[in-house]
């Protein structure tokens, strides 16, 4: 996801800001300082401002090597949806699996609803993921003879249906962990460097 600012500058110079994966990158050409200066944000695309982010699961960053990304839907009840739209939703050690040409979602914790009557939803029930039968083929050969793992990423409201974005993962090994929090520090270490010079 990349978001663009503008800085009104007295010479018109663009100032680009790129963020990526929660870091961001500041590219400024040289000699102009920021200081004092104006920000005008970009309007959004009507389908970014279509969508609306639920819940992230921060954990499969850090537990896992996420290749492919798959947007599915969710077969849900009633009270389900509601909760979802009061945030109620933890995608915390949730996973994925394909089961009779299918695939099913578990370990998705929505609380009930706070309204709700005499009905009312099981937190981690299993929940059916609506894809496409190529995707779903696709996901049985490299989970199957690969030994990938389904790990949802993001859940969130697309024209007014609640997608879950599930990507094929593979499992950091402890010595990928330690190297990304090394990676993650010095890049924390360099922001802070940079903001103590202006």
């Amino acid at each position: 996801m990349a978001v663009v600012l503008e800085a009104v500058v007295q010479v018109d110079v663009p100032l680009v800001l790129s963020l990526e994966s929660r870091y961001f990158a500041l590219y400024l050409r040289p000699k102009f300082s920021l200081r004092d200066q104006e920000y005008t944000v970009k309007d959004r695309t009507d389908r970014q401002k279509a969508e609306r982010s639920i819940a992230e699961n921060r954990k499969a960053y850090h537990d896992y090597h996420l290749l492919e990304t798959f947007e599915a839907g969710m077969a849900l009840l009633g009270t389900e949806v509601k909760a979802i739209r009061e945030g109620r939703v933890n995608l915390r050690d949730s996973f994925g699996r394909v089961e009779d040409g299918e695939v099913f979602l578990y370990n998705v914790h929505i609380s009930p609803y706070s309204h709700r009557g005499s009905s009312d939803h099981e937190p981690t029930r299993r929940r059916k993921l609506l894809l496409h039968r190529q995707e779903i083929k696709k996901l049985i050969g490299k989970t199957v003879q690969r030994g990938m793992t389904l790990v949802p990423v993001r859940m969130y409201f697309k024209n007014g249906h609640v997608k879950v974005s599930m990507s094929l993962a593979k499992g950091k090994q402890s010595y990928d962990k330690r190297e990304t929090i090394k990676r993650r520090e010095a890049e924390r270490e360099t922001r802070a460097a940079l903001k103590v010079q202006r």
